[in-house]
């Protein structure tokens, strides 16, 4: 019997006005808190003012950092990081979708290790500790609040993808009010990602009991929103709690599996052609399906209201639209990626089935024929 294990350390909670009401437990983390978020969204959305309300109610202090882009680079983990030293900062909060909560992963790392330099976020088997860190999620996507992964973008390497360290929020606050104002491009292109995190764990080497069990249940979560992703109905406060937390259970299952091949295939999208993350994920996700084992894959596809991989992939298209990017430009960048990603062993072996060359260039480019280019 192969060994399950399930490790999830983050203390989670879920309700309306979330953060106000757990007031007590942010005042507990430290005295002053940097707060990471985006440039915009955080303040458009209310939690900015909900987290600065709430640590006022506790006499905690607090100081913002709003520079955090799309797809945070190291860069920006130290511009906060010597900013939050500053300040004197002795816990972190990021809110916002998944570069901010990334970030603040990040950061809470590089105070903690104040006087490290920048190659210690990929420095392998160092110290991962860090100051509190706590993850408010206003996109329904990333998973971030309750995974230990922190994605950056190596502006040196040009590349994207996890640092070394694991580290799992302290806490999370998951509230459905912060989707209310979300654009319904933000609200499909994050949800599918979602989407992606379920099936990838599910449909993975690692997968067990357990993981499987997290993702299934995020996926009949899932289901219940399609008709919003299709447009098909306003979304009202229940939609809004319902993609959170099929959010949240699709980042519970990836915790345990990590992501697999669609992922790995979409970093090269996101990083030289901009494609929105989850976006760019979904692009790959219906050949994923078709080399799987049709047995596991109809179950999957069922639970997330899909009757093939070909109907997914016409949603997906429906919901995120086509790239509209020129072959010119496309080819060359898939064409690299599928030879990065076949000749990363680890990343193969995500596949619960052999995956060569050959098996991530039909993945890759099942999309394409799809549409017919």
């Amino acid at each position: 019997m192969k060994e399950d294990r399930f490790y999830m350390p983050v203390r989670v909670f879920s309700c309306r006005e979330v953060v106000r009401s757990h007031a007590k437990d942010l005042a507990k983390l430290g005295k002053k808190a940097l707060i990471v978020t985006g440039r915009h969204s955080a303040k458009a959305c209310g939690v900015y003012d909900d987290i600065c309300a709430a640590l006022d109610e506790y006499g905690i202090g607090h100081a913002l950092f709003d520079g955090v882009e799309e797809n945070p680079s190291a860069a920006t983990v130290m511009k906060a990081r010597d900013f939050g030293v500053q300040e004197k900062a002795d816990f972190v909060i990021g809110a916002g979708g998944g570069s901010p909560m990334d970030a603040a992963k990040a950061i809470a790392l590089m105070i903690r290790h104040a006087s490290e330099g920048r190659d210690y976020l990929y420095t392998k088997d160092a110290d991962s500790s860090t100051v509190p860190v706590v993850c408010i999620p206003t996109t329904c996507g990333t998973g971030s609040e309750v995974t230990a992964v922190s994605v950056l973008t190596n502006e040196v390497k040009h590349t994207k993808g996890s640092i070394p360290h694991k580290i799992f929020p302290d806490l999370a606050l998951i509230d459905g009010k912060y989707l209310a104002g979300a654009s319904g491009q933000v609200l499909c292109n994050t949800a599918f990602d979602a989407l992606a995190h379920l099936y990838e764990s599910w449909l993975n080497a690692d997968a067990g009991p357990i993981s499987r069990l997290i993702a299934e249940d995020g996926l009949r979560e899932w289901k219940k929103c399609l008709p919003v992703l299709k447009k098909e109905k306003q979304p009202d406060p229940d939609d809004y709690d319902t993609l959170m937390r099929a959010a949240m259970l699709g980042g519970m299952a990836i915790a345990h599996t990590g992501t697999s091949i669609p992922h790995a295939l979409s970093y090269a999208l996101t990083y030289h052609l901009h494609v929105a993350h989850g976006k760019a994920v979904c692009y790959f996700l219906a050949g994923y399906l078709k080399e799987a084992d049709q047995q596991d894959a109809s179950r999957i596809l069922e639970l997330s209201g899909f009757s093939s991989a070909e109907e997914f992939h016409t949603a997906y298209r429906l919901c995120c639209h086509d790239l509209e990017i020129e072959d010119d430009q496309l080819l060359p960048v898939i064409e690299q990626s599928c030879k990065d990603v076949s000749s990363n062993p680890a990343r193969c072996a995500k596949a619960p089935y052999p995956c060569d060359e050959d098996t991530i260039r039909r993945i890759a480019f099942y999309a394409r024929k799809q549409e017919g280019s």
